[in-house]
């Protein structure tokens, strides 16, 4: 199949002169990080007071940054691979929308305090520190973590920021207790490091299952009726044309010939639409299959009037049964937003109320799709497909940016936050508050790092473990979103960037085409990711106990 815009879209820039094509983009959002970067270093200093360490504070702030930069680089692309990789959104297009719902994640329910001590991961209590070295451990933290996100990211891995920063944690804090003789190993809980290795096959086990079972029933539901009528089109495509053009010679052998070379002649929107309904048609013992068989003797008035009767219920189908499926979806993401992103801001919802809300927004949801597959009647079928479900992956792509943005920016905020705290009291606080000035600056710095690195995660979450197109990846992600929300309800040690991972891969088992081999080192990543972001913590540790 010829390459889509969708797919070139997830490559590096072709350069084209300065900067590229994309010139005035690199410098608007180079202008916005270094506009961003000043005001928050000038902030930092009226924060602090003017007695503070300069040279430690703005070391800290390029740490914190940079580290929010690389989550944005991989975290944040991981999220919107999938996005992208469909067709659904183009690269500048996820930067707005990533600006617009991470940054608002961020600041609305980003957490308004944060614990400056991890606890359940290293005994940092336990070793009776000077704030100093607590602050010159957060700080090795980040950065470690942030190197090895760097590094991940430039080879295309998308690994788990959490574990990441819970790798510069320990390196660093048992580096220090080495040094001090205040403690070592012992400090570390190691059953919590289990948990986290639990989740390595947990998330995207459970990602990918969710995602199996949903995307199938997509498929069986909702996508067969039109990949059949695609499929019986005279020239092997939704021809708009077919059903008025009787004197066109077309004999019934030639058109199952000509069903994957027709695609070079379609738009980009057909295309992506027949990347699906052909791979559901030609996959053996599938109805598409069957259906090939069965009619390779039917004359052409025959085959259009088969069309018919699959186009009526490929229409049905987007009518009666998309609805409520973005119905349900609607709901699930509304709870995840509700239990996993503004868990932070305080709001006091009774059950009874929190559910009455979720059913209005549930039938709601339900009318306006109703109606909007209703008006798509006019369009021909494989557009009408790749518009609702186009539609409908911008919104969980949307709920996913918000959520991301309340929750993931812990891990760079958290420990900046920490050390910003001892260089402006002079003590180790139970707990800090969080200025919205370094909420802003961190959602910023987030969407840079979208930018200007995320491109290798993006192609390959969204073309390299598998093709993705509107249907497959809205199920990815609702699949993906649902589980989130069920563990955070259980408490199961999951990790959202291998669910998602998993549920990519659950759309490549029911397409037969998820690619194993591309699989393996990202899962080597995973494992390595603690560990690595622990060495290179370590180290720095030394190096700024050198400095200070």
């Amino acid at each position: 199949m010829a390459r889509t815009s969708a797919q070139d879209s997830t490559d590096a820039p072709v350069t084209q002169g300065f900067l590229g094509p994309d010139r005035s983009w690199h410098l608007g959002a180079g202008l916005m990080t270094l506009a961003t970067v000043v005001a928050f270093t000038i902030w930092a200093f009226t924060h602090t007071g003017t007695d503070v360490n300069a040279f430690l504070l703005i070391l800290a702030i390029a740490f914190g940054l940079f580290m929010a930069f690389n989550i944005g680089g991989n975290d944040v692309a991981n999220s919107f691979g999938t996005s992208v990789g469909a067709g659904t959104l183009t690269m500048k297009q996820a930067l707005v929308v990533a600006a617009v719902f991470e940054v608002s994640g961020a600041v609305l329910a980003g957490g308004s305090v944060t614990e400056t001590v991890r606890s359940g991961i290293v005994d940092l209590e336990g070793m009776a520190i000077d704030p100093l070295a607590f602050a010159l451990i957060m700080m090795s933290a980040l950065l470690g973590a942030a190197v090895w996100l760097l590094l991940a990211t430039r080879m295309g891995w998308p690994v788990s920021t959490t574990h990441a920063i819970i790798g510069g944690i320990v390196g660093a804090a048992v580096t220090t207790g080495l040094v001090t003789g205040t403690g070592g190993f012992a400090m570390v809980q190691w059953g919590e490091i289990g948990k986290i290795a639990v989740s390595w096959i947990l998330s995207p086990l459970l990602g990918g299952i969710a995602s199996f079972l949903l995307f199938g029933a997509i498929k069986r539901r909702i996508l067969a009726p039109a990949a059949r009528a695609i499929a019986l089109g005279s020239r092997g495509y939704d021809d708009a044309e077919d059903d008025d053009d009787d004197d066109e010679e077309d004999d019934a052998d030639e058109s199952w010939q000509r069903h994957v070379p027709a695609s070079e002649r379609m738009t980009e929107l057909q295309q992506s639409a027949f990347a699906e309904s052909a791979a559901l048609d030609l996959t053996p013992g599938s109805p598409g299959a069957e259906l090939i068989e069965a009619s390779a003797d039917l004359t052409k008035k025959e085959r259009k009037a088969a069309r018919k009767v699959e186009r009526k219920a490929a229409y049905h189908a987007l009518e009666k049964r998309v609805p409520p499926l973005a119905a349900g979806a609607a709901m699930l993401l509304a709870a995840m937003l509700v239990f996993k992103g503004l868990d932070n801001v305080g709001l006091n919802i009774s059950v009874g109320g929190g559910v009455l809300m979720l059913a209005m927004l549930a039938l709601g949801v339900w009318m306006a799709t109703t109606i909007f597959a209703r008006a798509l009647k006019k369009q021909s079928i494989s557009r009408a497909t790749f518009i609702m479900f186009s539609w409908m992956q911008v919104f969980t792509a949307c709920a996913f940016a918000f959520s991301h943005g309340a929750n993931d920016i812990a891990n760079a905020i958290g420990p900046f936050v920490a050390v910003l705290d001892v260089l402006k009291t002079g003590q180790i606080g139970a707990e800090a508050a969080v200025p919205t000035a370094a909420l802003i600056a961190f959602g910023i710095a987030l969407v840079s790092g979208l930018w200007f690195v995320g491109r290798k995660v993006i192609h390959t979450v969204g073309t390299g473990l598998t093709a993705m197109h509107p249907s497959s990846g809205f199920a990815a992600e609702l699949a993906a979103a649902t589980i989130v929300l069920l563990a955070s309800v259980l408490g199961l040690p999951v990790s959202s960037t291998h669910i998602l991972i998993g549920a990519v891969l659950g759309v490549g088992i029911v397409n037969h085409a998820a690619n194993w081999r591309l699989m393996r080192p990202i899962f080597l990543a995973w494992i390595i990711t603690l560990p690595a972001a622990a060495g290179i913590g370590a180290a720095v540790v030394l190096v700024l106990r050198a400095m200070f």
